[in-house]
């Protein structure tokens, strides 16, 4: 319960349907610990009143996942959270997340090296244990460290990570699967 206990006001969170479709990325206007109810600055249009929901919360160091119900307080929609989601086999669920990142330095045993031109890449998904992205083809290999910087929801992220496979396609891209060192 360690997690519920943290304040998580500014922080960005993304919103999911029960199925997993990605319905909003927003910031937490306020969280209210002993109800532990957040209050958003958008609340998802096709959530009804107790309809439940996923949370994916980006607080540092690492992303925490919630259950999560619409509740009505007052006049006011706020989102109750809950521990002990449900998780794929896999240990971490994926959420889809549909935005660009920008892959600026890499790390060298522990020494980190600012890249001329940023590497631009596609976020495909995130967990809370890491970010699967589409590069160009070959441009990175398993232990690879870098830092990255992308925006969901007008909030900047910055996030270093490590290369744990990949998957080249047909189409000179390839698929990064990285675990979460830190992320600001």
């Amino acid at each position: 319960m360690a997690v519920l206990s943290n304040d998580f006001t500014n922080h960005t969170v993304l919103i999911y349907d029960m199925d997993g479709n990605h319905l909003t990325s927003t910031a937490v206007r306020s969280h209210d610990r002993e109800s532990q109810q957040i209050r958003v600055n958008v609340m998802p249009e096709n959530l009804k009143v107790n309809e439940s929901c996923k949370l994916l919360m980006l607080s540092s160091p690492t992303p925490c996942e919630f259950m999560g119900k619409i509740k009505k307080v007052g006049g006011n929609l706020f989102i109750a959270m809950f521990q002990g989601q449900e998780k794929e086999s896999r240990g971490s669920a994926r959420y889809p997340v549909n935005t660009t990142a920008l892959i600026d330095a890499l790390i060298i045993d522990g020494d980190t090296h600012s890249l001329q031109t940023p590497i631009k890449v596609s976020l495909i998904n995130i967990s809370t244990s890491g970010v699967r992205f589409r590069a160009p083809y070959y441009s990175f290999e398993t232990g690879d460290r870098f830092r990255m910087h992308f925006i969901i929801s007008n909030s900047r992220k910055e996030i270093t990570a490590e290369v744990i496979n990949y998957v080249d396609d047909k189409n000179n891209s390839s698929d990064y699967g990285c675990r979460f060192i830190v992320i600001n």
